[in-house]
């Protein structure tokens, strides 16, 4: 009987915002170590996909550790470095047992530190210059599609696969195909390489949605390409995280090839036409709030969705800010909800009984561009937990916390027929069971606030009415020009003519 192949598992995940005020630290992390990654089997997360593949082709996975923080401000560099020696120390202690034959890497893309704009690409750097490794060790992984990736993550990968849906329903499909790329090496296949190519466009998340275009072209254009030349085994479409400013923030294209580099950049280079032919569709158009909630309140059906993107919890914004709440109660509107993260309020409530009535400071305390805290007198409804398991599988949540969800203890009130529910982490709305959960029923609702991009999708689309996209404050704003890049490459559109 031939010896299993042994395969090394890590993974660091973090999607950076380093406009925001503030550090995260190691403290912020969720931090999974040896056989505690084996248990993911089955969560829905990108290293539940790779345990899948990894069963079926009877590898021995070496589990080390996996960190992961929510979308935040700049990583702290000391949480890299205890990653790193972490995961150094496990690829030393894997070695002495034996050689590896691959290593797996759950990875997001856009991790910057105050002392490191690409972590991924000095991860992988760190991993080839140690002994053991080399080379020629296959080191494989998946990866968001928000990636800023740069030339370092493609000379010392073997072959990283991005998700190719926004909202990210393929994150788990994703890490199968990485896993399933990895498991053609491990067969015989000729080791591949990846090329990337970096175009001088940046959109926000906003305009990265791949039923639309841009990206529905240059996703169709990928799949074009792998179809085209069986020796490119994948084709990544990169929507870039432009609330990174970092050298090569934005839309990048990047394969990994088995071919001649000569056909490989042939095809990135048609993907590149496509984006810059298509780049002013990326800037997506949004409401006036009070022009779109007057025509959401002369309207009977519902609910309507109110996409706030300056307040996007998926892209590192705290979760706070108080227009939207503040614009329905100016219009007076009622069965309408809005969800804010507010640990402070929740905990003011900490001996408030339900039917009871309270004043709470409500939001704007995180946030700079926000007016600040809403003071309302408001009504108890309930007290929970904040605990609840994702209605879809297939969730763009789940990609990196697996379908368990913890919001932290959270509050339901209600003011002048305004429900909001207060919740002390915050947390992405991209799952109906986050209302539910909180006995909060989204399809009997006239307007709902949302604080997203495009992630909601998924799950408001299928109940909404409609929805309006606003443009107000907050740190994840549409209007890429109101941020004050200093490391970002240029020229590049629409900052610049070009």
């Amino acid at each position: 009987m031939p010896t299993p192949p042994r395969v090394l598992l890590a993974g660091i995940f973090h999607e950076t915002h380093t406009f925001v005020q503030g550090t995260t630290p190691l403290t912020d992390f969720t931090i999974r170590r040896g056989d505690a990654l084996l248990q993911r089997a089955g969560d829905g997360s990108m290293v539940d996909g790779f345990l899948e593949v990894a069963k079926s082709e009877g590898w021995n996975v070496v589990p080390v550790c996996d960190y992961l923080a929510a979308p935040s401000a700049t990583m702290e560099h000391a949480a890299f470095e205890t990653f790193w020696s972490e995961l150094e120390t496990g690829v030393k202690r894997a070695l002495k047992d034996g050689p590896l034959d691959a290593i797996w890497l759950a990875l997001h893309g856009a991790g910057v530190t105050d002392a490191c704009q690409d972590i991924e690409g000095e991860l992988l750097g760190r991993l080839r210059a140690m002994d053991g490794i080399g080379s020629d060790m296959p080191i494989f992984g998946a990866f968001d599609l928000h990636a800023n990736f740069t030339e370092a993550m493609s000379r010392h990968a073997t072959a990283l696969v991005g998700y190719r849906e926004n909202p990210h329903i393929d994150a788990r499909d994703t890490a199968v195909r990485a896993a399933q790329l990895l498991a053609r090496t491990l067969s015989g296949a000729p080791m591949p390489h990846m090329l990337s190519l970096r175009v001088p466009v940046i959109w926000p998340p906003t305009g990265t949605g791949t039923a639309v275009s841009p990206m529905r072209d240059l996703e169709l254009r990928a799949r074009e390409i792998e179809t085209e030349n069986p020796d490119i085994w994948a084709v990544n479409v990169i929507g870039g995280f432009s609330f990174s400013d970092v050298h090569d923030a934005g839309v990048a294209f990047s394969l990994v090839t088995t071919g001649n580099d000569t056909a490989a950049q042939a095809a990135l280079d048609s993907l590149a036409e496509i984006a810059i032919r298509l780049r002013d569709k990326g800037q997506p158009a949004e409401w006036a709030l009070d022009d779109a909630l007057s025509e959401i309140k002369a309207k009977t059906d519902g609910p309507w969705i109110i996409i706030e993107p300056a307040d996007n919890i998926g892209g590192g914004a705290a979760g706070d800010c108080t227009t939207v709440l503040r614009g329905l109660l100016r219009h007076g509107m009622t069965n309408a909800a809005v969800i804010i993260a507010d640990p402070e309020s929740v905990a003011a409530l900490k001996d408030v009984c339900p039917g009871d009535t309270a004043q709470l400071k409500i939001g704007g305390k995180r946030t700079p561009q926000d007016p600040g805290p809403l003071d309302l007198t408001v009504t108890l409804i309930r007290k929970s937990d904040g605990n609840f398991d994702l209605e879809d599988r297939n969730s763009h949540m789940v990609a990196s916390l697996g379908v368990h969800i913890k919001m932290g203890p959270c509050a339901v009130v209600e003011t002048a027929g305004v429900t909001i529910l207060l919740t002390s982490k915050k947390t992405a709305p991209a799952d109906l069971g986050q209302l539910r959960s909180q006995g909060i029923i989204p399809e009997s609702l006239s307007a709902i606030g949302v604080k997203g991009a495009v992630a909601h999708r998924r799950a408001y689309d299928p109940i909404a009415a409609g929805s309006y996209i606003v443009d107000t404050p907050g740190p994840c704003a549409s209007d890429l020009s109101t941020l004050p890049y200093k490391n970002l490459r240029r020229p590049i559109h629409p900052l610049d003519p070009t």
